[in-house]
């Protein structure tokens, strides 16, 4: 016999309702004891029929609750879900991602085990379409977005984030909320205010969820063009980063625009295409011929996309938010009385 923590899943969504219920269905058959779960789902005002699935949902199921989150940002939902959260455990969750049953039950099995104060695992990409598919191949090599710990799917230990996120209460009450104007990026930077106060964030393989990329290579470039502005504003916000990986697409970039704008080097700029070329085209080979010869070409084609989009995004982030900051010191809450938990038999 154990006691068992009460968990609160808390979910940003907006305009989700292909989706909504599905997703919904899945965290009910979470296998943690029911009465020590709750689910809040933020929504951004949808204007589909998302808030009328929510609420019949939670007329059938006492646990799941909407929260509006009028401000629209998935991160100022998560405030609003995080304000409200009963459990000493927060577990953040997306609409567009796929969750085993045993997902919060391996989450708060490494918070106990590690002693951490946010874990997660890695970020696993699942396709349904043949881009998708590529897109997850060319994620998966270190040329992809840098070779990052927590897009390794076998990595066990201490690192600087994880995918999606599943805190203690307490970290909000010292290290504060997500940052509310974050469109992109707020997870890593939540982290960065933790790993910077002392906290720990651990990585676990046992931790097991996916999530679809993008369907399109105008979908993919507007993403990864956010989430450059995204860690662009984290860096002026810090001043620092806890690794320049994530400014990797911006040198590279900013460096072939010097070359090519500089007259006597254009020679090099060639030779460095060339080489460019011939890295991402041998590693397209290396990764994409699983998917099927017809994969290499788009795996190719995937790799500038990624760092294009992402490097201009981040260079345009510099300039926005050098001129208009717009953070704030980050919102704690108050160290307040949490759900307890029942005292039940739970498998380990």
């Amino acid at each position: 016999m154990s006691s068992v923590p009460f968990v609160t899943i808390a979910v940003p969504c907006r305009d989700e309702e292909g989706y909504i219920e599905a997703f919904i269905r899945s965290l009910q058959a979470q296998d943690w004891p029911s009465d020590c779960l709750e689910i809040l789902v933020a929504d951004g005002m949808s204007m589909d029929a998302t808030r009328e699935i929510l609420a019949r949902l939670a007329a059938e199921d006492a646990r799941v609750r909407l929260v509006d989150n009028h401000a629209r940002i998935q991160a100022a939902g998560l405030n609003e879900c995080i304000r409200r959260a009963r459990g000493e455990i927060v577990v953040r969750m997306d609409v567009h991602a796929d969750y085993p049953s045993d997902f919060v039950r391996q989450c708060v099995a490494v918070l106990e085990r590690t002693g951490a104060d946010n874990v997660g695992g890695a970020a696993r990409p699942k396709a349904r379409s043949f881009f998708q598919r590529c897109v997850a191949a060319a994620l998966r090599s270190p040329l992809g977005m840098g070779g990052s710990r927590y897009r390794k799917e076998d990595e066990e230990g201490w690192v600087e984030s994880v995918w999606p996120g599943a805190f203690r209460r307490s970290v909000f009450e010292r290290v504060g909320l997500f940052d509310p104007r974050a469109v992109t990026n707020e997870d890593a930077e939540l982290n960065q205010r933790l790993v910077d106060a002392g906290g720990r964030v651990y990585m676990s393989r046992d931790i097991v969820s996916h999530y679809y990329p993008r369907e399109s290579a105008r979908a993919l470039a507007k993403q990864y063009f956010k989430y450059g502005q995204g860690r662009a504003r984290t860096l002026l916000k810090h001043r620092r980063f806890l690794s320049w990986r994530p400014a990797l697409p911006f040198l590279w970039l900013l460096g072939e625009t010097a070359l090519a704008a500089t007259s006597p080097w254009q020679p090099l700029f060639s030779w460095s295409l060339a080489a460019y070329a011939l890295a991402t085209g041998a590693e397209a080979v290396r990764v994409g011929r699983r998917e099927g010869a017809l994969a290499v070409p788009v795996v190719w084609a995937v790799f500038p996309i990624l760092h294009v989009s992402h490097g201009a995004g981040f260079a345009t982030g510099l300039v926005r938010y050098a001129l208009m900051p717009d953070w704030a010191p980050a919102e704690k809450i108050a160290p307040t009385p949490v759900a307890t938990g029942t005292r039940v038999a739970v498998a380990r």
